[in-house]
């Protein structure tokens, strides 16, 4: 295992390209079980999670070959064979295979899924829409089984917005038998990104991007090449690095539209921020104001860049809120920054920051993958050397982040933890 060193005080310059969606691949990857012939995307992220489901693809008869970005998936040989543990528990969008699976074979097992502690994900809602189409769904040790003589349309209202039960039950509804209309369905550019690729493949689908999405069932989906839209979280992570310590930093590969919320408030703060058509171009103010954000569901201030916006909110001067109404249990990353001198409290789902706080560097663990972001940009900002463990999670969602950070100008560098370093981690 081993653990990352941020040394703080320097100031970000250069370019940075954003890699693809970490959210739509591991929705994506799944969703190629339901071809019939080789599935190629192009632009893949280099992180583990992608990793882990080409591994799972292959568990269960395919093939996936990558070549940088690009994975080459041929479904032709899988079989619906039972997922019940190992690689599935090691993420939480494993569950995209039960809607996949189920879609093709009408049957499947797949143990519950693992992935970052942030909170009750319940999966109520894409159990919900696959008895709607008529699937038998149970809970056998540990593990969900999913049964269906055939797969019916039907109109499914789901009762929260929740982007993991939107794509599964589209997954599900693509090979159907009639009409299928999702209602209160997510919104976000992920859902649109998969849509895409199953319409490539020979699905009907109208709406993506709306929260009516309709499905006309097909019987069969051909193969065809996909390539991934950038990552707005990423994208929206370095942003935030660079509003808090960039002199004057370009980040590439973006679709702006996708990241308003964030704009807005940056924006509000005092950032200066200048948009192309796939760039953004920040520039750090030394003096920045308190803002509240609160985290809805898209096109709202996304939840995924709440702590590290968090960690930003740090340096601004006055009193700040922060809310989450997604994941209210999303504040594991505070007591790391406590222990870097930041001064803030929560309540019940709220966070209250107190600016502006000169941070120090500290020894500190990251909870999660966007906690951990959260913490890599406070050892940007903080006097001396930051140390963190859990980086397992960082590298589930940001590819190369260590290498990009260097370009910018960070001093950042991993070192392996010594034996009783895991074993205190482990205890």
């Amino acid at each position: 295992m081993q653990k990352l060193f941020v040394e703080g005080g320097t100031r970000l310059k250069g370019t940075v390209k954003i890699g693809g969606a970490k959210n739509s691949a591991v929705a994506l990857l799944p969703a190629t079980i339901l071809a019939d012939s080789e599935v190629i995307i192009e632009g893949l992220p280099d992180i583990s999670d992608v990793v882990i489901l080409s591994e799972l693809l292959e568990e269960i008869g395919g093939t996936a070959k990558r070549d940088q970005g690009t994975v080459h998936i041929d479904p032709t040989k899988m079989t619906s064979m039972p997922l019940p543990n190992g690689k599935v528990k090691k993420l939480r969008a494993s569950y995209y295979f039960m809607g996949a699976m189920l879609g093709r074979f009408k049957r499947a097992v797949i143990g519950l899924p693992g992935g970052c502690h942030i909170g009750p994900r319940p999966i109520d809602q894409h159990i919900k829409g696959f008895e709607a189409l008529g699937a038998e769904v149970t809970n056998e040790q540990g593990a969900i089984y999913l049964r269906a003589e055939e797969l019916t349309g039907a109109r499914i209202y789901l009762d929260v917005v929740s982007v993991g039960a939107t794509i599964n039950i589209m997954l599900a509804a693509v090979r159907a038998k009639g009409k299928t209309v999702i209602e209160n369905a997510a919104r976000e550019p992920e859902i649109i990104d998969v849509a895409t690729l199953l319409t490539s493949m020979g699905a009907k689908i109208k709406g993506a991007g709306t929260d009516v999405i309709r499905i006309e069932g097909v019987e069969t989906l051909s193969g065809c090449t996909h390539t991934i839209i950038p990552d707005r979280i990423e994208a929206g992570t370095y942003t935030i690095m660079a509003a808090a310590q960039g002199d004057d930093v370009l980040i590439d590969n973006v679709i702006p539209q996708h990241l308003e919320p964030l704009l807005a408030k940056l924006r509000e703060m005092g950032v200066d921020i200048e948009e192309g058509e796939e760039h953004l171009r920040v520039r750090r103010s030394d003096e920045t104001t308190a803002v509240d954000i609160k985290t809805l569901v898209h096109p709202g201030f996304p939840t995924d860049l709440q702590q590290p916006f968090t960690t930003l909110l740090t340096k601004a001067e006055g009193t700040s809120i922060v809310t989450d109404t997604i994941y209210t249990a999303r504040f594991k990353h505070i007591d790391e920054l406590r222990r870097m001198n930041a001064e803030i409290k929560v309540e019940g789902s709220s966070a209250i920051v107190y600016g502006p706080s000169q941070l120090q560097g500290a020894r500190v663990c990251a909870s999660d993958l966007r906690a951990g972001a959260a913490l890599i940009i406070a050892g940007l900002i903080a006097d001396g050397i930051t140390e963190i463990t859990g980086i397992e999670h960082i590298e589930r969602g940001y590819e190369q982040i260590t290498d990009k950070l260097t370009n910018l100008g960070a001093k950042i560098w991993k070192e392996e933890m010594t034996e009783e370093e895991m074993a205190q981690i482990q205890n």
